[in-house]
């Protein structure tokens, strides 16, 4: 029998603590009873048996309420994602999304359901696994809140792991926080948590080195203040006399950059020398900030000596996250280079809070470009595989980030390492398809240059030039990629028409009708498992035509002689005549088809292709075995008047779980997309399976044949009706 949850007192004395602080904290944005009925909803959790200790053995509720902390003083996160924070560790499952919905409103259970999806992938695993990396980002771009309350969420266990026995597990959580959640919190702005996040790596990870940092950085801080103190000093004197009013203060690098920074040069902690920068930050109106910051590093590069090349202005350019600051190295005493950073009060808090800073801004611009983060987010799902999605994720998490220019002047933004062929595909996706280089600067480069801020891009382009696939290696951004992938579709449904008017121009000289089953065995008797490899090959040269018409009629030949002998004759003889509703009037018995059926010789007529659902009848033939008709066959009629004494009845049994293949028909306008809309929502059906398609495209329209794997009529259906919705689909009919 299962232990009932319960609190250690130390677990309880904290919880006490921490909830008086929320409701100081919150108080005033909280509705009537929500703390009542949160402590309800937890109680009866508990109660349900649905709250259990972590893998580190942490108690959940705890947790809980130490993240909505973190959410609440570091984020600025209120009411709707406390609540949030503090109910889905307690969500049993997808049906208590209403139930939160009435107690405590939309918001709440929409960033709870996102929560606790992101919850179900740790139970296993407190590592993302690659197969739910999609899911993950999923829950990321439903609300941003998600975003800010589970980098909460990794602060505080990384918190609280430390004297846990879990080795692996710790290992596996402290590489995530690394690798996805740091670069996410950078990503928002929330450079304070972010550091935590990357020191507490270093320090579960590399034990070592982060304690030798560590231990240098403590011997070596009486002298570095000292020479803090005489490098401000005269600063202070200027500002104070040109009337700023500012404070200053310096800031060491965390242990983790000092450890990136030896790595990178291969060197010893003596070997770095700009440890620390130093921070001026001025109290001034809005409308007189850039004024004031610019005041001041003049005043600053008067007095030292400044590095131009290590200038970064993000006054004038914001970063995505909304980071404003001015950035100068200049060369101190002792010869000595230090970092100058200057910015404004409501910069420093922007700096230190990220996005919820901008929230007690009102009035002034944020948000509109985590919007577009967001949006690139779900065209790279999208796009790509988990591995690449998670590729992709992670480039767009790059720290770096350039502004390039047009000609006309225009300012765009690519993350570090952009290429002249991004840059393209940003202007048009036409643009980017025909793009055979660039001209940066005046100065002609290849496709795959590496632009940088600061560079003017002008596209060359050639109507011949089309995409190809190595253009994925060029590209680093998912928009490119994902647009890459488009026309690469596109491209291959093309060469698929270009084939098949040839062979049906080679078919036509040597008079010869094509059929499209006689053609679909070639295809599968050359070896190919989907057409449109068949017809690749063919547009590549691959295959000769003649040697697919020598083919195509030897397989006709022998099936005609084979149905000669079986006394069977093809359906294009007979004209329909109506319903066979009576065909099994000749036998009482039914044959029961079944996948499991055993002892008898069946087979699913070709001809009409019967699936799990249609009404069907049997058809004993010559050699003593049987073929399964759909009862509107076409053959029927002539079956029923010639060999009425063959025909048995017949029904499905169980339920469909086996895989039938059946051809669809497809008329529309030949619109630009329009078969990668088809294509697409085949694919995004469940259990469904395309096997192939041929297009004719003729005066603007064309007609289409699509061979897909299902269970059942249902489903086929429900396939036929998504497909009509199509923009520009005319007719889609079983044939």
């Amino acid at each position: 029998m299962e232990k009932t949850f319960k609190f250690t007192p130390e677990e309880v004395r904290t919880s006490v603590k921490i909830i008086q602080y929320l409701r100081t904290a919150i108080g005033s944005s909280l509705e009537n009873h929500d703390e009542q009925k949160v402590r309800k909803y937890i109680h009866q959790a508990i109660v349900a048996g649905h709250v259990h200790r972590d893998v580190f053995g942490l108690n959940p509720i705890l947790t809980s309420l130490q993240t909505a902390q973190i959410a609440v003083d570091e984020i600025g996160l209120h009411r709707d994602g406390v609540i949030a924070t503090l109910l889905y560790g307690s969500v049993a499952n997808d049906d208590d999304h209403e139930e939160i919905d009435q107690l405590f409103g939309e918001n709440v259970a929409r960033i709870v359901m996102g929560l606790a999806k992101i919850q179900k992938l740790y139970e296993k695993n407190p590592v993302i696994e690659s197969e739910n990396f999609r899911n993950l980002l999923l829950s990321f771009a439903e609300d941003m809140r998600v975003i800010l309350i589970m980098i909460a969420d990794r602060v505080n266990i990384m918190r609280q792991i430390r004297d846990v026995e879990q080795e692996e597990a710790r290992h596996e959580v402290s590489e995530e926080a690394s690798y996805l959640y740091a670069p996410l919190a950078h990503k928002l702005g929330l450079y304070g948590l972010k550091s935590e996040l990357e020191d507490l790596s270093l320090k579960y990870l590399e034990h070592d080195a982060y304690y030798m940092i560590k231990e240098e950085l403590n011997a070596t801080k009486k002298s570095r203040d000292a020479y803090i103190q005489q490098f401000i000093a005269p600063i202070q004197e200027k500002l104070t006399e040109a009337g700023l009013k500012f404070h200053m203060k310096g800031r060491t690098k965390s242990i983790h950059s000092i450890w990136q920074k030896m790595k990178k040069q291969k060197c010893g902690f003596k070997g770095i020398y700009d440890l620390f920068a130093i921070r001026i930050i001025i109290d001034s109106p809005y409308n007189l900030e850039k004024q004031l910051c610019w005041q001041a590093y003049s005043i600053v590069t008067d007095m030292y000596q400044p590095n131009p090349k290590r200038l970064r202005d993000w006054l004038s350019v914001p970063k995505s996250n909304g980071y404003e600051s001015l950035h100068i190295t200049v060369l101190g005493p002792e010869s000595k280079w230090v970092e100058v950073q200057i910015r404004t009060e409501r910069m420093d808090d922007i700096a230190e809070h990220g996005l919820a800073a901008h929230w007690r801004y009102k009035g002034i611009k944020s948000g509109g470009q985590m919007d577009e983060w967001l949006a690139n987010i779900r065209a790279a799902l999208e796009a790509g595989d988990n591995m690449e999605v998670m590729d992709n994720f992670k480039m767009t998490l790059a720290p770096e980030e350039m502004f390039v220019f047009t000609p006309k002047g225009d300012l765009f933004k690519f993350p570090a390492g952009a290429t002249v062929l991004d840059f393209a595909y940003r202007i048009h996706s036409k643009i980017g398809n025909t793009c055979v280089g660039g001209r940066v600067n005046g100065k002609v480069v290849p496709m795959r240059q590496e632009l940088h801020s600061g560079d003017s891009v002008e596209i060359l382009t050639q109507s011949n030039q089309t995409p190809k696939h190595a253009w994925l290696s060029i590209v680093t951004t998912a928009k490119a990629r994902a647009k890459i992938r488009l026309a690469l579709k596109e491209t291959q449904v093309k060469d698929g028409l270009y084939a098949k008017e040839l062979l049906e121009r080679r078919f036509k000289n040597k008079k010869i009708e094509i059929e499209e089953s006689i053609m679909g065995h070639l295809v599968k008797k050359m070896g190919f498992k989907e057409v449109s490899d068949f017809y690749k090959q063919v547009s590549d040269g691959k295959l000769d035509p003649n040697d697919i018409i020598d083919k195509y009629v030897e397989i006709r030949n022998y099936q005609e002689n084979h149905a000669k002998e079986h006394e069977a004759r093809s359906a294009e003889e007979f004209e329909y005549e109506g319903p066979v509703e009576d065909l099994s009037s000749q036998s009482d018995d039914v044959l029961t088809i079944d996948q499991n059926l055993k002892g008898i010789d069946y087979q699913l007529a070709s001809c009409c292709h019967p699936i799990y659902g249609d009404k069907i009848f049997g058809f004993v033939t010559a050699g003593g075995g049987i073929k399964i008709h759909r009862t509107d066959c076409p053959n029927a009629p002539e079956m029923r008047r010639r060999f009425g004494y063959r025909i048995v009845r017949a029904r499905w049994s169980g339920k469909g779980t086996s895989q039938y293949s059946t051809t669809l028909k497809v008329i529309g306008n030949d619109d630009i997309g329009i078969i990668s809309n088809i294509t697409s929502i085949i694919s995004k059906e469940e259990k469904i399976l395309m096997r192939s398609i041929n297009i004719d495209s003729h005066d603007g329209l064309f007609s289409g044949n699509l061979v897909v794997q299902l269970e059942d009529t249902t489903r086929l259906q429900a396939l036929i009706k998504k497909l009509k919705m199509v923009k520009g689909v005319k007719q889609v009919q079983r044939i």
